[in-house]
C-alpha cells in the first residue's frame, strides 16, 4: 500500500558522501578530457591548414633571398653562364615534433647530408633553417610525398655554366648563395648581379670555337710531352680583346672544387714567369727604337760575357760577331745583354715599363697577377733581363706587350670584354711604326730560318719567338725544369692576332730527339692552333711571302 510519507523520506534523503565524491570526479575528468580533445582538434586544424601558409611565410622572412645574374655570351651570343630557376628546402622547426623521425626520412633523400646537423636544425625551434640548397624537381617531389608540414621550399637561382669547363679560369664560378668566388663572377660580381632580371647579357671578347680549339690542343700537347701544365692566350693586335685565354688543368664551374685545389690556379692570368727569349723581342725593339743600333749593326757574341762570377753564354753559340738581326735570329743571350748594356739601366727599364711589363696589368680577372722584377737594377740585372730571366710577368701582360711590337707600335689595354661596335682602337704609341715593321720581319726569319720552324702553317704565314728559361727554385734555376713558350703572330706581315702557347715543363721524346726546349713543343703546339684558328677567325689564307715587307731586305748575314 503506497505510504506517501515514506516516499516523501526517501525523495529528501541526502546523497551519500563517496557517491558524490564520485560523481564530481567524473565531471572533472569529463571536462579534462573534452579540453583535450578541443586542444588536439584545434592543433590538428593548425597543422593542416596554417603551417602552409607559414612555411611560406618563414621562407620569405628567413634567410636573405638569394640574387640573379645577368647571362654571360661570348663575342657571338653563345651562353657560357646562366641562371636557372631551382628549388632549396628549409624548415620551420617550430612545427617538427620528432626531429629524429624527419631527420631519417630527409636523409633517405639526401645521404649525402650530415645527420647530426640536420638533427639540430631540426630540433633548434627556429623559424628557418637551411636543410638542403638547389635540390633537383625528383627530390622536391619526394620531400613533398613525406608530408611533414614543418619542411618548405623556396625558389632561387641556380648558376649554370652549359658548356662546362670551357673558359672556367675566364668564368669562375659562384657559391651556393649565387655570389661570385672566382674570374669574371667575381671581379665584376657587382655588375652581374641583376635583381629586376633584366635580359641584358654580359658579353665577352671570347669566341667560344677559338677557345676550345686552344684548349685542345694544349691538352693535346700536354699529353705528348708529358707537361705539368698549360696556359694559352689568343688577342686581337688591334684592339687588345682576348679571344681565347686558356689554362690547363681546369675544372668544371658547375662542380667547382675546394677552395685550395690546385686546379683554380689560373696559369694565363695569376701565374706570373720569367719567359726566357720571348723577352728577346722587346729587347730587339728596344735597341732599334732608340736609335743606338740598327739590323746591321755588330754585337760581339764570339765569347760569353763574364760578369763578375757569372757567365752569360748562347745555347747555339756562333762564336763570332752577329748583326742585330742575326742576334735575334739565332737567339743569342750574349748579343741580347750587349745591346741591354747600349741601351743602359735607366732606358732598359723605362722601355718595359712602358710596355706595362713592370706594373700589374688593369684586367678584369681579380686573380691577374703583379710582375716581379728588382728593385733596384744592377747591370747584371739588366743584362740578364735583356734575354727573359730577372722579370716575371704573366701571360696576359706578356701577349699585350707583343701585339705592340707588331701592330704599328700601339700598346692596348687588354679585356676579356666585347668592345662596342665603332669604339676606336685608340692606344698608346710605344715604338714607331717603322721599328714595328722590323720586328714583324725579324720574327718571321724565326719561323723561316730559326728555331721556330715547327709552328709554320700552310696558307697562315707565322711569325713568332720562342722562350726556354729554367724554373726558379732554391734560390737558384733547375737546368731539368723548363717553361717553355712560344710568342707568335699571324699573319705575319698583316698580323690580325697574336698567339702565346706556355708549356709547364714539358719532357723530351723520342721525335723531339732528347730536347725539351721550345722550338720542339711550344712551336709545334702553336702552329697548330693557328691552323684552326685561322678559317675560325675568317682569316684570308695567303702565300708565305705574300705582303713582305722591304725593312729586313738589306740585312747583312756574316
Amino acid at each position: 500500500m503506497y505510504n506517501p510519507d515514506r516516499d516523501q523520506f526517501h525523495i529528501n534523503e541526502p546523497e551519500p558522501k563517496h557517491v558524490r565524491r564520485a560523481r564530481i570526479r567524473l565531471m572533472i575528468a569529463a571536462g579534462m578530457f573534452a579540453l583535450i580533445f578541443a586542444v588536439l582538434a584545434g592543433r590538428l586544424v593548425q597543422l593542416t591548414l596554417a603551417p602552409r601558409d607559414a612555411a611560406s611565410q618563414s621562407g620569405k622572412a628567413g634567410a636573405a633571398q638569394t640574387a640573379w645574374r645577368r647571362d654571360i655570351t661570348d663575342r657571338h651570343g653563345q651562353i657560357l653562364a646562366t641562371d636557372l630557376k631551382t628549388s632549396s628546402l628549409f624548415a620551420d622547426a617550430r612545427y617538427v615534433w620528432d626531429a629524429q623521425e624527419i631527420t631519417a626520412k630527409v636523409l633517405q633523400i639526401f645521404p649525402d647530408l650530415d645527420a647530426s646537423q640536420v638533427h639540430a636544425r631540426l630540433a633548434s625551434r627556429q623559424a628557418f633553417v637551411w636543410i638542403k640548397r638547389q635540390i633537383t624537381p625528383a627530390q622536391r617531389e619526394a620531400v613533398y610525398r613525406l608530408g611533414f608540414p614543418a619542411l618548405g621550399f623556396r625558389d632561387e637561382p641556380r648558376r649554370v655554366y652549359p658548356l662546362g669547363a670551357l673558359a672556367a679560369h675566364v668564368l669562375g664560378y659562384v657559391g651556393v648563395d649565387n655570389q661570385g668566388q672566382a674570374g669574371l663572377e667575381r671581379g665584376l660580381n657587382d655588375r652581374l648581379l641583376d635583381p629586376q632580371r633584366t635580359t641584358e647579357c654580359l658579353a665577352l671578347s671570347i669566341d667560344a670555337r677559338a677557345q676550345y680549339a686552344v684548349e685542345a690542343e694544349l691538352q693535346a700537347a700536354i699529353q705528348t710531352f708529358g707537361a705539368l701544365g698549360a696556359a694559352g692566350v689568343v688577342m686581337d693586335v688591334h684592339t687588345g680583346e682576348i679571344l681565347a685565354l686558356a689554362s690547363l688543368p681546369d675544372f668544371d664551374p658547375n662542380s667547382p672544387p675546394a677552395p685550395d685545389d690546385e686546379v683554380l690556379f689560373n696559369r694565363a692570368a695569376q701565374g706570373v714567369y720569367e719567359m726566357g727569349s720571348t723577352f728577346k723581342t722587346f729587347t730587339t725593339a728596344m735597341v732599334l727604337d732608340s736609335g743606338k743600333a740598327g739590323l746591321n749593326t755588330l754585337f760581339d757574341a764570339r765569347a760569353p760575357l763574364a760578369v763578375g762570377r757569372f757567365r752569360i753564354s748562347d745555347f747555339h753559340p756562333q762564336a763570332r760577331k752577329l748583326t742585330t738581326a742575326e742576334v735575334f735570329e739565332h737567339s743569342s743571350n750574349i748579343g741580347s745583354a750587349r745591346m741591354a748594356m747600349l741601351v743602359g739601366i735607366d732606358g732598359h727599364r723605362e722601355f718595359l715599363g712602358k710596355l706595362g711589363l713592370l706594373n700589374r696589368v688593369a684586367f678584369e680577372l681579380p686573380e691577374a697577377g703583379a710582375p716581379q722584377a728588382p728593385r733596384r737594377w744592377s747591370h747584371l740585372h739588366s743584362m740578364t733581363i735583356s734575354y727573359g730571366h730577372g722579370v716575371a710577368v704573366n701571360a696576359v701582360q706578356l701577349s699585350a706587350a707583343a701585339a705592340a711590337m707588331v701592330n704599328g707600335g700601339r700598346l692596348h689595354r687588354p679585356s676579356v670584354l666585347r668592345k662596342p661596335a665603332g669604339q676606336t682602337a685608340g692606344g698608346e704609341q710605344v715604338i714607331s711604326e717603322r721599328t714595328s715593321a722590323q720586328i714583324r720581319d725579324l720574327l718571321r726569319a724565326v719561323v723561316t730560318k730559326g728555331t721556330g720552324k715547327q709552328a709554320e702553317v700552310a696558307g697562315y704565314p707565322v711569325g713568332g719567338k720562342t722562350g726556354t728559361a729554367e724554373k726558379p727554385r732554391n734560390g737558384g734555376y733547375a737546368e731539368s725544369a723548363l717553361l717553355t713558350s712560344f710568342l707568335a703572330n699571324f699573319p705575319a706581315h698583316k698580323p690580325r692576332y697574336s698567339v702565346l702557347v706556355i708549356l709547364d715543363e714539358p719532357k723530351p721524346t723520342k721525335n723531339t730527339y732528347g730536347y725539351a726546349t721550345a722550338g720542339w713543343n711550344a712551336a709545334p703546339a702553336a702552329g697548330k692552333i693557328i691552323a684552326r684558328l685561322g678559317p675560325i677567325l675568317n682569316v684570308e689564307v695567303t702565300t708565305a711571302e705574300a705582303g713582305a715587307s722591304p725593312q729586313t731586305d738589306n740585312i747583312k748575314r756574316h
